[in-house]
């Protein structure tokens, strides 16, 4: 990570970490929303889930920044690569008939993301308070992993033809 890209405080850390974790929860709402929409219930309990967790990590950052309301807009570069925080699972990649297989999968993904860009924050971070801010975020990211991949051991695999759909949705003007 480039050093011009880590914040150079806490509250310009913990700021662009909260946008994080609330840009997740939104992403994981609007995946919920869509699977409701084709019917996908059991998907969309688990995006609910998975939002449900994000906006809890929202409220302990707000919490123990002490910010009884959002702090202000994030006037620096954030710290991550392109438009997307890297615990923000992409909207290209949600299908109408994923399964929870898939929809775990893609969980683990953002989380194991989430865990290497704090790490990364950590060992680039110029000063103390930021470097063990993101060390803790790293470690409760690393707990979202395991208890994303211990889910993901009771779940089924999907068949190879689990995107057969016999009634597509059809499109018209």
């Amino acid at each position: 990570m480039s050093p011009d890209r880590v914040p150079g405080t806490l509250h310009d850390f913990m700021r662009q970490a909260l946008q994080m974790e609330l840009d997740a929860a939104s992403r994981y709402t609007e995946f919920a929303d869509a699977m409701e929409m084709h019917n996908n219930r059991e998907v969309a309990a688990l995006f609910r889930k998975m939002a449900e967790i994000e906006g809890k990590h929202a409220d302990q950052i707000m919490s123990e920044m002490g910010w009884s309301e959002m702090p202000g807009p994030i006037t620096a570069r954030p710290a991550w690569e392109g438009f997307e925080a890297p615990e923000t699972v992409p909207i290209d990649e949600v299908h109408y008939l994923m399964q929870p297989f898939h929809a775990l999968t893609l969980a683990l993904e953002s989380e194991e993301r989430a865990e290497r860009f704090f790490g990364q924050i950590a060992a680039a971070a110029t000063t103390e308070p930021v470097r063990k801010a993101a060390l803790g975020l790293q470690e409760e990211e690393r707990e979202h992993v395991e208890l994303i991949r211990a889910w993901l051991a009771k779940t089924p695999r999907p068949d190879r033809n689990w995107a057969d759909d016999p009634d597509p949705p059809r499109y018209t003007d």
